[in-house]
C-alpha cells in the first residue's frame, strides 16, 4: 500500500466521523438537578443533605480514578499492572491511622470503643464467604462501588448485577441471623491492640501493607504490566 493511499484513507476516515455532541447544556442541566435535590434533601434532613453530596462527590472520584477493589485483585493477573492494587493498599494505610487514631481516643476517655461490634469472630466461613464473594465479583464485573458507577455509566450488564446484588443481599439479610448462629460465632475474634498493643497493631498492620506495596511493585516491573483498569 502506497503512502498516498494510506493518507487518503485516513483523511476519509476523519471527514465520515461525526462530529461530538455539545454536551455542557447536559452537564449544567445535571449540576443544577443535583444542586436542586441537594437543597429539597435540607429542608428534610440535614444528613440527607450531606449523605446526597458525600454520595455525589465519592461517584465522581470513582469514576474519574476507575476505582475498583475488583479490578485491584484481577489486573495483576491479567495484565500484571498493580497501580490499582496499590492504590487499594495505600487506602487501607490511612483508613488504619485514621480509624485507630478514632478508636484510641475514645479509650483514652474512657468511652466504647465505636465499631467493637463489627469485630466478627474469623473461621472458615470467612475465607469460603471471601471466595463466593470473590468470584462473584469477577463474573459481574465489578464489586459494589465499580457496579453502582457503571450503572451510572449506563452499562447494561451492570445493570443486571446490580439487580441481583440487591437480591441476593436482602435474601442474606434475612437469613443472617442463622448463618450467624450456626457457623459465623463459631470462630474467633481478632482484635489487633488486645494482642500487639495500639502501637504495635498499628505498626504490624502498616508493616504487612508496605511490604504488599513492595510485592506489588515488583510484580508489575517484572510482568511488564502497567495496563490500567
Amino acid at each position: 500500500m502506497s503512502e498516498g493511499t494510506s493518507i487518503r484513507r485516513s483523511s476519509s476516515r476523519a471527514a465520515s466521523r461525526k462530529p461530538k455532541k455539545n454536551q455542557l447544556p447536559i452537564a449544567l442541566a445535571v449540576v443544577v438537578l443535583i444542586i436542586a435535590v441537594g437543597i429539597f434533601a435540607s429542608t428534610r434532613s440535614a444528613n440527607a443533605a450531606i449523605f446526597w453530596i458525600t454520595g455525589i462527590a465519592f461517584g465522581f472520584v470513582l469514576q474519574k480514578a476507575r476505582f475498583c477493589f475488583t479490578a485491584s485483585m484481577r489486573d495483576p493477573y491479567l495484565t500484571g499492572g498493580t497501580s490499582l492494587t496499590r492504590a487499594v493498599l495505600i487506602a487501607f494505610a490511612i483508613t488504619t491511622v485514621g480509624f485507630t487514631a478514632i478508636k484510641y481516643g475514645y479509650m483514652v476517655k474512657g468511652l466504647a470503643i465505636p465499631g467493637m461490634s463489627y469485630v466478627v469472630p474469623i473461621s472458615l466461613t470467612t475465607a469460603v464467604g471471601a471466595v463466593m464473594f470473590g468470584t462473584g465479583m469477577v463474573i459481574a464485573g465489578g464489586c459494589a462501588s465499580g457496579t453502582l458507577m457503571r450503572v451510572g455509566e449506563m452499562f447494561h450488564m451492570n445493570m443486571i448485577s446490580l439487580l441481583f446484588f440487591i437480591v441476593g443481599s436482602l435474601i442474606g439479610a434475612n437469613h443472617f441471623g442463622w448463618w450467624k448462629l450456626n457457623f459465623i460465632s463459631n470462630g474467633v475474634k481478632v482484635f489487633l491492640p488486645d494482642y500487639l498493643g495500639w502501637f504495635g497493631a498499628v505498626a504490624a498492620q502498616l508493616t504487612l501493607i508496605a511490604v504488599l506495596y513492595i510485592v506489588a511493585a515488583v510484580y508489575e516491573k517484572r510482568r511488564g504490566g502497567g495496563g490500567g483498569h
